[in-house]
């Protein structure tokens, strides 16, 4: 099968085409014909030597893909032969043929393409773990996203607004700020031009936002902490601001707070069967009705894997960026 590998660490041209194997199958995995793969930010990470796969992934970057079963163990998945589906992998999602747990497979949201719908797992997932579950965004709670016009970023401030919640969002310009608030936010924040906290404290009366989801850390940490209400919980997702930080500590324990973080990729096959179960039961009739959107920003043809990396790197992008291969 075609395939793209990283040939070695580097920037975005150290990705080029090969002939690799079918991917074998191992108990409880179903083959998948990849028809599309979502790019994401992990892949730019391993391509340049700083995020290894765990032991026993694919060396091939991808994280996500979306297209036919062909075979595997379906047991009594509910899937058969010919059924359209995505599914979260490990590694290996750059390539014509994937192989993925059953528990992580779900099927094609009615209505949405493959295309469409390989840009779901990797954001969904991400954002169900760590937005919901681990920060326990409920009720009527207020979300700050940072980052609002990424892949985590739209599918937040989506899955968010359609449980009702408030949203605000960081983006790095005023065209992507309110791009944010097109997608739900109720406030696009630019970060070069306005600092975040004073304006979500100005936004909520003095309060400030119930959870935060980070992707940057680093010197974000002590205006996240200022601008948490009273048992807010910040959850920590990435470290594109650096992985050290000064922490108030006082603050923490005056005022409840928590501060959380984590990685999917690692999880047991079991832990991210039961975020797949979740999804199916509570965000894919969202998806059905037209409730949430998909939002790809552009989409190259696998060979030119590389252009996208370039592409995710500038972060011009709102958005999802794909791969299509059917």
């Amino acid at each position: 099968m075609h395939a793209i590998e990283i040939s070695k660490p580097g920037a975005a041209d150290v990705l080029r085409v090969c002939e690799r194997p079918m991917p074998a199958l191992k108990p409880g995995e179903l083959r998948i014909k990849v028809h599309a793969a979502g790019v994401n930010r992990p892949d730019v990470l391993q391509r340049m030597g700083h995020y290894a796969p765990p032991p026993g992934a694919s060396d091939l970057p991808g994280l996500e893909v979306a297209g036919e079963i062909v075979d595997g163990d379906l047991g009594s998945s509910g899937f058969k032969v010919g059924d359209l589906v995505c599914a979260l992998v490990q590694g290996g999602g750059y390539a014509e043929y994937c192989a993925a747990p059953v528990g992580q497979v779900l099927p094609i949201p009615k209505g949405w393409s493959p295309l469409e719908a390989a840009s779901l797992p990797e954001t969904y997932f991400t954002v169900w773990s760590n937005v919901f579950d681990r920060a326990g965004l409920n009720g009527r709670e207020t979300l700050l996203v940072q980052g609002g016009t990424s892949g985590i970023g739209v599918t937040a401030i989506q899955l968010a607004r359609a449980f009702g919640h408030r949203v605000f969002a960081t983006a790095g310009s005023e065209d992507k700020a309110r791009a944010c608030e097109r997608l739900g936010a109720e406030r696009g924040i630019n970060y070069r031009h306005e600092d975040f906290a004073e304006v979500v404290k100005a936004l909520t009366g003095g309060r400030g936002v119930d959870v935060i989801l980070d992707m940057v850390a680093g010197d974000y940490l002590p205006r996240e902490i200022a601008c948490l209400a009273d048992d807010g919980r910040l959850a920590i997702i990435a470290l594109l601001g650096g992985a050290k930080a000064e922490l108030d500590m006082g603050q923490l324990l005056r005022r409840r707070l928590t501060v959380t973080g984590s990685t999917l990729r690692p999880r047991s096959v079991e832990f991210k069967a039961a975020i797949a179960a979740q999804l199916r039961q509570r965000v894919w009739p969202l998806l059905e009705r037209g409730e949430i959107k998909p939002v790809i920003y552009q989409t190259f043809p696998l060979e030119q894997a590389a252009a996208a990396h370039a592409l995710m790197e500038s972060s011009a992008h709102v958005g999802k960026i794909m791969l299509q291969l059917v």
